[in-house]
């Protein structure tokens, strides 16, 4: 996958940034896909292995592969699993290195828009899963500014700094997506849409978090003191914050899933 522009190789940095928020949204997603135990699962573009986590905890696996371009990335979620129920390597999403009808799910976890070309990704998907299986993706709703830190990044457009746009930020749409399963040939395709919230403990946890960010870190750390001091004042008025000094928000994320046919259907 080509993700040059974000720097994806921080894996303890992302969990805090992202791992939550996939977390979040993961579990009401497992909750809707309702997979039974004992399945074989692909994780594609499985990063620091946040929804891996979840997969193991709640669906009880017989085994997990997760692939991801970065091993940076990879290596953190080395570090959370027993190598005999999950394996990870590096992958494209484009060319997955597994034979026909190797699992039962393969889902992409927030991960679609980064895929250069989405529909060679789910005929990959689609490739790799057994007749009967499912293959199934969630993503933030890039375009319909359901992204968790898009009050962030629109503070920084304002300013005339370019930020780094995602290569197939259009795949986040529900209807893009549901295009995406019928051309690929899947059946029963369902959708659905999760808003979940994230609150943090104040305006400095909030900030000391976007500064683990793959696609604005870098630019923030490179900001003049000026500019910062003015960003983080348009950001402290578009966040609501309670008595307290807690901020809580909601992201929006758009879900798929679809069952492989069977041959000669």
């Amino acid at each position: 996958m080509a993700t040059e522009q974000f720097n994806f190789s921080n894996g303890a940095a992302y969990e805090r940034y992202m791992g939550i928020w996939s977390q979040l949204v993961g579990e009401a997603f497992l909750d809707w896909l309702a997979p039974g135990p004992g399945l074989r699962w692909l994780d594609v573009g499985c990063g620091n292995g946040a929804f891996t986590d979840l997969v193991v905890a709640r669906s009880r696996p017989n085994s997990v592969q997760g692939i991801d371009p970065s091993e940076g990335q990879l290596a953190y979620a080395r570090t959370r699993f027993s190598p005999s129920l999950v394996q990870f390597r590096q992958g494209d999403a484009m060319a997955q290195p597994f034979p026909d009808s190797t699992f039962d799910v393969a889902v992409m976890p927030l991960v679609i828009f980064f895929v250069p070309d989405p529909g060679k990704g789910v005929s990959e998907m689609t490739r790799v899963v057994c007749p009967g299986g499912m293959v199934t993706a969630y993503a933030w709703d890039m375009v319909g500014e359901g992204f968790p830190y898009e009050s962030l990044l629109a503070e920084i457009r304002t300013m005339g700094i370019p930020v780094p746009v995602e290569p197939s930020r259009d795949a986040s749409r529900l209807d893009v997506m549901q295009g995406l399963w019928a051309g690929a040939g899947l059946s029963q395709v369902e959708s659905r849409v999760f808003v979940v919230d994230r609150t943090f403990a104040d305006f400095d946890d909030y900030w000391t978090t976007i500064l683990g960010s793959p696609s604005v870190g870098s630019i923030l750390t490179a900001m003049s003191s000026e500019n910062i001091a003015h960003l983080q004042g348009r950001i402290r008025e578009r966040l609501p914050k309670d008595a307290d000094g807690r901020i809580t928000y909601a992201a929006r994320a758009n879900a798929i899933k679809g069952r492989v046919a069977p041959a000669g259907k």
